[in-house]
């Protein structure tokens, strides 16, 4: 049987397979029920690995084996195996939220806390940097500095950057503010952002900005994020953007968003 490469790898990011998995996975697909001699041939995956590699494909919800000898097994349906997956990816999500959720009471907890405290004694402020990739990491970490912010928050940010960053900070933003956060926003406002505007307005002061185009969060004028590239130009998953842990840096880049920030005009 052959089977692209292309689509093997795109069934392997979907259903968050391997290689392996995906190729005994279509092979007996094209069958409908095989044994675990058979799939191997028609697979090219290792006789010695198939037997693990169906057994995990079991679990997951791909296929079920059928009762008799010789020990065969059967494929499911495409959309049942969607169904199914999606289903096992629920339970498994809530019970890993439940995990973790308990841990915040949990001793484990505190004494990782315990070593942070002290490993950070040790660290430069001006080591406090690093590089992030993927938009969903680089809002995560956006999200995390904006909760810890205790005087100001400053964001600059494009048309469809604004729509998301209500999505993902306004929680936060909204404890900063009953906290008296002061929170500046300045973005491109237009018919699809507009209400997402309004609605900002709960919480920050927030201008409309034309001629410049640049996406920046600092915050407490101390710590400070930059995104590297076009969000409309380039995929979320190759976004990439840089934190810095830097007073000088900050300050000036607040002060140079300052002076623009006067020729903004404020959303209505």
């Amino acid at each position: 049987m052959i089977v692209k490469e292309e689509f093997l790898s795109r069934l392997r990011k979907i259903f968050g397979l391997n290689l392996y998995e995906v190729k005994v996975w279509t092979a007996l697909l094209s069958r409908g029920t095989s044994t675990a001699g058979e799939l191997s041939n028609i697979s090219d995956v290792p006789r010695s690995r198939t037997y693990d590699i169906l057994e995990s494909l079991e679990k997951k919800g791909f296929i079920i084996m059928k009762l008799g000898k010789p020990i065969k097994f059967i494929a499911l349906k495409p959309e049942e195996v969607v169904d199914r997956v999606k289903k096992n990816l629920l339970v498994e999500a809530k019970e890993r939220s439940k995990r973790l959720e308990t841990l915040k009471s949990d001793e484990v907890l505190k004494e990782l806390s315990s070593l942070f405290t002290k490993g950070v004694k040790f660290v430069e402020p001006s080591d406090l940097s690093g590089s992030l990739k993927g938009r969903q990491n680089l809002y995560n970490h956006l999200d995390m500095m904006v909760r810890d912010a205790e005087k100001t928050i400053t964001i600059m940010t494009t048309s469809d950057g604004l729509n998301k960053k209500f999505e993902v900070l306004m929680p936060s933003l909204e404890k900063c503010k009953k906290r008296g956060v002061k929170i500046k926003i300045a973005a491109p406002i237009n018919n699809t952002n507009i209400k997402v505007a309004r609605d900002f307005k709960k919480v920050a002061e927030i201008r409309n900005v034309e001629k410049l185009k640049a996406r920046f969060t600092i915050i407490d004028s101390n710590q400070l994020m930059f995104m590297l590239l076009d969000d409309e130009k380039i995929h979320p998953n190759y976004d990439i953007g840089v934190w810095i842990n830097t007073e000088f840096f900050a300050q000036v880049l607040e002060q140079l968003f300052e002076l623009a920030w006067k020729e903004m005009k404020p959303v209505r």
